[in-house]
């Protein structure tokens, strides 16, 4: 098994962990993420003896974050190791095309992945994305426009969305 290097760093938004292997960045855990689900999620995924930190091999995440969040970066240029089912990954793929700025419905993302009446299990997938921000599950918004949830707090979205230009005062 390949090793899994994490770190973490403070951002605009808070304390964010952050995990890769060789492949890519597998898990970023924004703030209300406590790190014990962080690591939880680690041990779910990879041997314990795996796992070690390494900020040098998150630099460039850090780096393309950091940039991000100073309104520098609209676009991350970063290889991924999505984990996750197929149906999950499908959607990840799908959250991954909303432009940056701009915002969709669950049950558009429904459409996009080819369950147009699967809006509640697209929210699910939404919702168990290891990679926020990097893949832009807060750009799927409510039927009616509504924050609805984020892992992170609906907040934490308004921040990131008022950040991206989707949402105005």
């Amino acid at each position: 098994m390949s090793k899994v290097y994490c770190t973490s760093f403070e951002s605009k938004i808070g304390h964010i962990y952050i995990a890769s292997t060789d492949k890519g960045v597998c898990k970023i855990s924004i703030p209300r993420e406590p790190k014990k689900d962080f690591f939880r999620w680690l041990s779910a995924h990879f041997d314990d003896d795996d796992v070690v930190e390494n900020k040098s091999k998150n630099k460039e995440i850090i780096e393309q974050l950091t940039r991000y969040f100073n309104g520098k970066l609209a676009k991350f240029s970063l290889p991924y190791d999505q984990i996750g089912t197929a149906f999950q990954v499908r959607v990840w793929r799908e959250l991954a095309k909303i432009p940056y700025g701009t915002t969709i419905t669950y049950k558009q993302l429904a459409r996009r992945v080819g369950v147009p009446r699967g809006f509640r299990a697209v929210g699910t997938a939404n919702g168990s994305n290891p990679l926020p921000i990097l893949v832009p599950c807060h750009r799927v918004v409510g039927h009616d426009g509504s924050l609805g949830g984020y892992a992170s707090g609906v907040k934490t979205k308004e921040f990131l969305l008022r950040l991206e230009g989707a949402i105005m005062l």
